[in-house]
């Protein structure tokens, strides 16, 4: 028998109530799915159809496409289906589906991400947008209230100009779910800046970026994780005049690892439904895992709808 690991949350993920309210009040964005035809993106692609956060435009094998809407009992022939054979075509596919504005946002189905990736950056895909993509978890805890991480799943080591991206990205979110003022982290290992721990030197760098270029938003750093959210920890530091420590909305990370851990641990650990988006193409992109939950998958179609409606 395996053994418990008690740290791991036992609750039921569930997609926060209020995201889905404000993404069923937007304009139902049309989400190109690059090849559908598989269980996990059909059942996502039909839950989020039937609360009424998305019409899917599928991509792929026809014939694989209808099966799995079969054994959902789910009738697709009001929607539009592209027929392409295979990963690279179907992800093309989806990709120019958005392009040519038959879509609002990119969606990955059954399909490799590194595969799926190079079709968002086809050029004649036309979804660039002289921007650097950065890829944004928002995490609802289950008692209320939510976490927003950047980058944790498609910047490996991001530059200071891409977190700085990041920044703005995390920050015009924020202020499209509701928060009029943000309160952002810039994490290290450490709240003093330190010149033997580069992401603390990093991290004070950029929070005086941030505060010079970014409005409606309040920015620290360096911080480390307890001085981010723990205000237990910010007491006993005696860091209580900082605006950010112990109450941020959103944390910037040095890299993909540290940012990876933090999302998952509120995941596994605390129970957090995540909803993930990459910003910075013309249209939201959803790098949808087969570890997400159904929860997940439904609060990141709802994050996309919120941010489509945005856009327009």
């Amino acid at each position: 028998m395996a053994k418990t690991n008690n740290f791991l949350s036992t609750n039921t993920v569930v997609c926060p109530p209020e995201l889905l309210r404000q993404a069923q009040a937007a304009p139902t964005p049309r989400v190109a799915i690059a090849r559908a035809g598989a269980a996990l993106p059909m059942e996502a692609a039909r839950d989020a159809t039937q609360a009424g956060i998305m019409e899917p435009v599928f991509t792929g094998e026809r014939a694989l496409i209808e099966a799995e809407a079969d054994k959902l009992d789910w009738d697709i022939s009001a929607f539009e289906l592209i027929e392409a054979e295979g990963e690279e075509e179907s992800g093309k596919a989806a990709a120019f589906a958005c392009g040519e504005g038959r879509a609002d946002v990119l969606m990955k189905g059954h399909l490799h991400t590194d595969v799926f990736m190079k079709s968002a950056l086809n050029r004649d895909a036309g979804l660039r947008a002289g921007k650097r993509l950065v890829h944004i978890f928002h995490i609802g805890h289950p008692s209320g209230g939510a976490l927003t991480i950047s980058d944790a799943a498609v910047n490996v080591s991001p530059n200071m100009e891409t977190r700085q991206d990041a920044t703005r990205e995390v920050v015009r979110l924020l202020h499209l779910l509701g928060n009029d003022r943000p309160k952002v982290a810039f994490l290290s290992a450490t709240e003093s800046v330190i010149p033997s721990v580069p992401s603390s030197v990093e991290a004070s760098e950029l929070a005086a970026w941030a505060k010079a270029e970014i409005a409606d938003a309040d920015f620290s750093g360096p911080l480390a994780l307890d001085l981010i959210l723990s205000p237990e920890a910010v007491a006993t530091k005696k860091l209580m005049d900082d605006p950010v420590a112990g109450q941020a909305d959103a944390i910037i990370v040095p890299d993909i690892v540290s940012g990876n851990a933090i999302f998952k641990s509120a995941v596994y650990m605390a129970g957090g439904c995540a909803a993930g988006i990459v910003m910075g193409a013309a249209v939201p992109i959803l790098l949808t895992s087969r570890a997400d939950p159904p929860a997940a998958r439904m609060a990141s179609a709802a994050l996309a709808a919120i941010v489509t409606a945005a856009n327009k």
